[in-house]
């Protein structure tokens, strides 16, 4: 998790707060992403949402997260229902099994 310390007595007392925004190179680094890739993406209107505040491009934390649950959701590895070994046999009109060879 990234904390940051609000000042150095703040620190101290053990209190830190989750800054609401990263810039490029810090979401880059919380997606596990090279930097370049995160501004391909970003060009290509890909990838976890941005903007510009204050003339520097910024990632929402809620975005990252948002993206990261939303490329889990999408591997079949991690979602059961788009497991291609959980579903139904395919069958075209004569009612063989798509994929499946002619009987001999």
């Amino acid at each position: 998790m990234i904390t940051a310390a609000v000042n150095g007595s703040s620190a101290a007392r053990g209190y830190a707060i989750r800054p609401a925004v990263l810039r490029t190179a810090q979401a880059a680094a919380y997606l596990g992403v090279a930097i370049p890739t995160l501004r391909t993406w970003r060009h290509r209107r890909r990838g976890p949402k941005s903007f510009r505040m204050e003339g520097h491009v910024v990632y929402r934390l809620a975005e990252l997260d948002a993206y990261l649950d939303a490329c889990e959701a999408a591997d079949s590895r991690s979602n059961p229902e788009l497991n291609p070994l959980n579903q139904a046999a395919r069958r075209d009109r004569s009612g063989r099994r798509v994929g499946e060879r002619w009987a001999a």
